[in-house]
């Protein structure tokens, strides 16, 4: 468990396209294999130290005669931000997908210190 040991904790939330390629026919709807989408998120304001992230679904556009594989996770996450990776495989199809995701963490004070 992470404990935060200050009163002023910050919460962000957000929700991005990650990808619309049914129109253009682009490999995530027309590819076969392992397949990967990054997107940057940047947080208003720095955390005092990493955040905990966690991140959703909140639009899935897919092709239901494959099976649909998905992995979806923050990367490289810091006090300034992360990355948003939604990743599927094999014959899976999708055409959009739209990520949700919240990031809590302890704030810098003004008390603190930069030594």
């Amino acid at each position: 468990m992470r404990r935060i040991a200050t009163g002023s904790v910050g919460i962000a939330q957000g929700e991005e396209d990650i990808f619309s390629e049914f129109a253009e026919g682009g490999t995530m709807w027309t590819g076969q294999g392992e397949r990967e989408r990054r997107k940057p998120v940047r947080f208003d304001t720095a955390y005092k130290s990493r955040p905990a992230v966690h991140v959703g679904l909140a639009l899935i556009d897919v092709d239901t005669n494959p099976n649909f594989r998905t992995d979806v996770r923050a990367e490289n996450v810091t006090r300034h931000g992360f990355d948003l990776v939604f990743r599927t495989w094999s014959d899976s199809r999708v055409a959009r997908i739209r990520m949700s995701w919240i990031a809590i963490g302890e704030l810098p004070n003004s008390d603190d210190w930069d030594v």
